[in-house]
C-alpha cells in the first residue's frame, strides 16, 4: 500500500474507530508503572498495560516491545529509572506488529541506532496491509510505519551480547506472533525465560477474519496449534505480553511486601496459563456471536 493511500485510510477510519478505542491513547501517564528488577538480568519497563521488559545481556540492552503509540516518554523514563541509559539499547525484539506494541520503536531507532527485529509474516503485513497495525487508531501522523531491520523466522537461534535467544512463530493474534526463550541470570544462578508474543482474541472475531481474507476461521485453529506448539517449553520466569497474562503488578506487590520470596519464578504458570488460553479460545469459538 503507498503510504498517501495509507494516510487516506487513516484519515477515513481514525474518527470512525476514535469512539470504541480512544481511552487507549489519552492520559496514559496514569498507567505509569515505576520499574523494577522482576528477577536477575530482566527487568520491567513497562505500564500498567503493556509489557515492556529490558534484559541486560551483559554488552548492551535488549528491549523486548516498546508500548503503545503516545507512551514512548513514559518508557523513556522508565529506563533511566531502572538505571540503564536508553543508548545502551542495541536491539529490540517486537513481540508483533500491533500498534499498542510497536509504539517507541522507530523513535529508539532513529534516536539511538538499535536494531528492531520483527517476525517475519508482521514485517510482511506492514508492508501490504499496514492498516492491520492499527497505526491509524493513533490519530498522531507522527506515527508511521517502519521496516524493520531483521525479520525472525520459525527457529532461529539469536545472540544478542552474552544473551542467547530461541525464537518460534506462533501465529494467532497475528500472523508474525513470536515467542522468545532464553536463560536469564542473575551472576551466580540461571532461570529458564519464556515470553509468548500475543495471547488476544480481538483478531479471531468471525469478522474480523472475514474482512482479511479467512471465512473459514482458520485463524483459529493455528492460534490452538500455537499454543500446543511451545506449551512444554520448560519457562521458570514467565514474561507477559500485557500485565494480566502473568498478574506483573499483583506479583510486583508481592515482591515490595516480602523481598525475601521471588514471586516472578514458577516453573508451572507456563504451562497452566497456555492450557487456560487454549479452554479460553475454544470456549470463544464455541460462542456463535463471535
Amino acid at each position: 500500500m503507498l503510504v498517501e493511500e495509507y494516510n487516506v485510510f487513516r484519515s477515513v477510519y481514525a474518527a470512525r474507530l476514535a469512539k470504541p478505542l480512544g481511552e487507549y491513547f489519552v492520559n496514559q501517564e496514569r498507567r505509569y508503572v515505576k520499574p523494577f528488577r522482576m528477577w536477575g538480568n530482566v527487568h520491567y519497563v513497562g505500564d500498567s498495560w503493556v509489557c515492556c521488559h529490558l534484559v541486560d545481556t551483559g554488552d548492551g540492552l535488549l528491549l523486548i516491545d516498546t508500548g503503545n503509540t503516545g507512551a514512548t516518554a513514559m518508557l523513556i523514563e522508565a529506563i533511566w529509572e531502572a538505571g540503564f541509559r536508553p543508548a545502551d539499547i542495541r536491539w529490540v525484539i517486537l513481540s508483533h506488529g500491533h500498534v499498542d506494541h510497536i509504539g517507541g520503536a522507530a523513535f529508539l531507532r532513529e534516536m539511538f541506532g538499535c536494531k528492531l527485529y520483527l517476525g517475519e509474516p508482521d514485517a510482511e503485513m506492514f508492508r501490504d496491509h499496514p492498516e492491520r497495525t492499527y497505526l491509524q487508531d493513533s490519530f498522531s501522523y507522527a506515527d508511521q510505519i517502519f521496516t524493520p531491520d531483521c525479520v525472525i523466522r520459525d527457529g532461529d537461534v539469536l545472540t544478542f551480547g552474552g544473551t542467547t535467544v530461541h525464537c518460534r512463530l506462533v501465529p494467532g493474534h497475528t500472523a508474525g506472533c513470536v515467542a522468545l526463550f532464553f536463560d536469564a541470570t542473575d551472576g551466580k544462578t540461571v532461570r529458564r525465560a519464556g515470553y509468548y508474543g500475543g495471547f488476544g482474541f480481538n483478531t479471531l472475531t468471525r469478522d474480523y477474519l472475514t474482512e482479511i481474507g479467512d471465512p473459514q476461521l482458520t485463524m483459529r485453529q493455528t492460534y490452538l496449534q500455537s499454543l500446543a506448539k511451545v506449551r512444554d517449553e520448560k519457562v521458570e520466569l514467565f514474561l507477559g505480553n500485557h500485565t494480566v497474562n502473568n498478574r506483573v503488578l499483583e506479583k510486583r506487590e508481592r515482591q515490595l511486601a516480602h523481598p525475601e520470596e521471588e514471586p516472578f519464578l514458577d516453573p508451572t504458570e507456563w504451562g497452566r496459563y497456555l492450557d487456560e488460553m487454549r479452554e479460553a479460545c475454544l470456549a470463544f469459538s464455541r460462542d456463535p456471536h463471535n
